[in-house]
Formats: C-alpha cells, sequence, structure tokens
C-alpha cells in the first residue's frame, strides 16, 4: 500500500497521512487545521506531517502563502491507495476519510454486484470540481448524442442505487443534468473560467425542491401489515422526503407503484405511492414506476408499457 519506505512509521502518523493524501486526491487541498481539528494534535505536530508528506512525495503539493492552505500539485500521484467504496462513502457521507487499510467485514456480508464502479480518477477530478466551485470541460458519451464536448458546472454527486452521476449544469443545454461518471472522459478543470448565477446549486430549482412521498403498503397485498413492521411504517405509511432531482430514482429503485389506481401488477410491488400529486414538476418521472402525468387512471396494459420504458431508461440521464 506504501512507497517509500513510510511502513517504518507509527500507525497513528501513517493515518494522518493518508488524511492528507486523501484530501489532497479528492478535495484538491489540504490544511494544518485539518489535521488538528480530526486528530486533536497541535499545530507543531501538523506542520510535522505535511513536511513527512512533503519527503515522501515531493511532487505532490504546493503550498498556497496567501490562503495558507497546501493544493495538490498539477503531477500529483496517489502516496496511498484505496477502494471506490472507500472514497465515494466518505465523499458522500463524511465517514472512513481516516480509515487506513484493508476493508474486510466483521461478519459474513455480501452485497450486490456493481458493474460499473467508477474510476478513481474520474471521481478524484469530479469531487475536486464540486469541493472548489470549478467549471468542468468533458467529453461525454450519450446514449441519445454519442460523444460530444461539454462545459458543465458541477454541484453534487448522486447516488442512483444503480450508477453514480454528477449533477451539474450544462451549458451546451442550458439547464441542470445528471451525468454518469463513467461516462466522462478527457476532464480538464477550467480554473480561471467564470460562472454566472444561473448555473450554481442555488439556481437548481429540482435540487433545492423537496418533494414528500407518502408510501404505503400495496393495497394488493394479502399481509400489508409485514409491510408496515418492515419499513417502521406508523399509522400504516411512511412520509419521505427527497430532492425532486432523485424522486424518480428513488422511486424506481424500492418499486413503488406510482399509477393513481395501484394498478400496476407483480411481487416486486410492496409499496404504493398514495399522494401521486406531490410528483407534480418533478423531471424524472420517466423513471417512476406507473405514474402518467396526463392520466389519474392507469389501465393494467399501460401500465406494463410504461414500466418497459422505464426499464429501459433507467439510469439514462440523456
Amino acid at each position: 500500500m506504501l512507497r517509500n519506505g513510510l511502513k517504518d512509521i507509527s500507525q497513528a502518523q501513517r493515518e494522518r497521512l493518508f488524511h492528507i493524501d486523501f484530501k489532497l486526491r479528492f478535495l484538491g487541498e489540504v490544511s494544518r487545521a485539518d489535521l488538528v481539528n480530526r486528530f486533536g494534535i497541535k499545530a507543531a505536530a501538523a506542520t510535522r506531517d505535511l513536511s513527512l508528506y512533503k519527503e515522501a512525495a515531493p511532487g505532490n503539493l504546493e503550498y498556497d502563502t496567501k490562503a495558507k492552505i497546501y493544493n495538490a500539485a498539477t503531477g500529483y500521484s496517489p502516496l496511498f491507495t484505496c477502494s471506490q467504496n472507500q472514497a465515494l462513502s466518505a465523499l458522500s457521507q463524511g465517514l472512513g476519510d481516516d480509515y487506513l487499510g484493508t476493508h474486510q467485514a466483521l461478519i459474513p456480508t455480501d452485497t450486490p454486484t456493481q458493474l460499473n464502479l467508477p474510476h478513481l480518477d474520474k471521481i478524484s477530478a469530479v469531487s475536486r470540481a464540486v469541493y472548489r466551485g470549478i467549471p468542468l470541460q468533458i467529453d461525454y458519451r450519450s446514449l441519445s448524442s454519442g460523444v460530444t464536448q461539454r462545459e458543465i458546472v458541477p454541484h453534487a454527486l448522486v447516488d442512483n442505487g444503480l450508477r453514480w452521476h454528477v449533477r451539474a449544469y450544462d451549458r451546451l443545454r442550458d439547464k441542470f443534468s445528471d451525468f454518469v461518471i463513467n461516462r466522462i472522459s478527457d476532464v480538464c478543470p477550467l480554473v480561471d473560467a467564470k460562472f454566472g448565477s444561473k448555473e450554481t446549486k442555488d439556481a437548481d430549482i429540482q435540487w433545492n425542491r423537496i418533494v414528500e412521498m407518502h408510501l404505503v403498503p400495496h393495497p394488493k397485498l394479502t399481509h400489508p401489515e409485514t409491510i408496515e413492521y418492515e419499513y417502521g411504517m406508523q399509522g400504516g405509511h411512511l412520509s419521505v422526503q427527497v430532492r425532486a432531482a432523485v424522486a424518480g430514482y428513488v422511486l424506481r429503485r424500492w418499486n413503488v407503484d406510482c399509477s393513481a389506481e395501484h394498478s400496476l401488477e407483480g411481487p416486486e410491488y410492496h409499496l404504493w405511492l398514495s399522494n401521486q400529486p406531490t410528483l407534480y414538476g418533478v423531471e424524472n418521472l420517466n423513471l417512476a414506476p406507473g405514474y402518467d402525468s396526463s392520466a389519474t387512471n392507469l389501465s393494467a396494459g399501460r401500465a406494463r408499457r410504461t414500466m418497459g420504458k422505464t426499464t429501459r431508461d433507467w439510469g439514462d440521464v440523456e
């Protein structure tokens, strides 16, 4: 895992060096305060850790005397290895960024196979741009238009349960969209580029709008109380608040029947959305099983056709 002979230093210091390396790789910067606040050490000790890191990887960081932070140098190369799950967990949940070592389950564990975890270099390029507010120039592969060059202003990562996206303003289409990270190539940060107020997170209406969904056991279930118990429902329903930008993903992931008359057939439908009007104006409702904005009642046949389209479009943002 290590290079340049750092195996001889203490475990505690290795964890601090890993912390420095992680911040540089995925946020593009690190400071003495990061170490002081995270590990409860003195400023002098943090300075020694940064000096040791610079000695081990002299081409990885540059000191900004004005901002008093260390930036990742152009020639940065990771000093430590980490897994995609470790990086994504730390970025999305604030956990694991100080963990050094091989990930091993404490008890026998199995999780669904993930076929397309994003490449770490892509994750780091995108996460730096999100953290530092920097637009990106990318080559992007879409099912509708093939390979195109885009300028995007990213502001958040999104896990839809199947793929990782970056939520960003797309200058080509003049709107906010989700970009599948594994479809991005040739990433170039536009460090000196300006961006307007319409391109910021505050202007992303779908991201900032909160949708409250009322989920209930599907009316066709023989024993709805089983679902009430499983999901910890109170009074027979579960209220879930999500961003409009991810509502379709959540409904599809949990196979929530969104038809007005709970008309979808199949053993996968354990939940029904009882307040369909809450979805009015949500843009990714092509993913919501059975939802039809033009009618209050779907026939079973129409619902099945809708589900067929949903399956094909699952995760396709173009």
